[in-house]
């Protein structure tokens, strides 16, 4: 039996966390979780950076930028919360833009405003 994809969505690690912890919350009162969801969690739980109600906001406040251009970019720029420009050049790296550092540094700037 294949399963099949009807939908996609990108979402943050801290939404994934979230998600995860509910499911976990059911297996468990029916057995024991298995090896894979353990990990997947530990490894959610590790690298979540905010609370999934920040992380969705500041997706959408990074949307609001022109230069951060999709979802997929937002999301990326939320889960790792980069400190420097260099950070965000890496993430634009396979991306055809060009960010000025002026552009680099608002961005920078929002991501600032919800550091824990």
């Amino acid at each position: 039996m294949f399963k099949e994809v009807r939908d996609f969505e990108y979402i943050t690690i801290s939404e994934a966390k979230e998600i995860m912890e509910e499911i976990a919350k059911k297996r468990q009162e029916e057995a024991e979780l298995l090896f894979e969801t353990r990990r997947a969690l530990k490894h959610l739980r590790l690298f979540s950076k905010l609370p999934a109600d920040k992380a969705k906001e500041l997706v959408d406040e990074l949307l609001k930028l022109p230069q951060v251009g999709s979802k997929e970019i937002a999301v990326k720029l939320v889960d790792i919360m980069p400190r420097i420009p260099d950070e965000v050049r890496i993430i634009y790296a396979k991306e055809r833009v060009a960010l000025t550092p002026e552009q680099i540094q608002e961005i920078l700037d929002v991501i600032d405003k919800y550091r824990i």
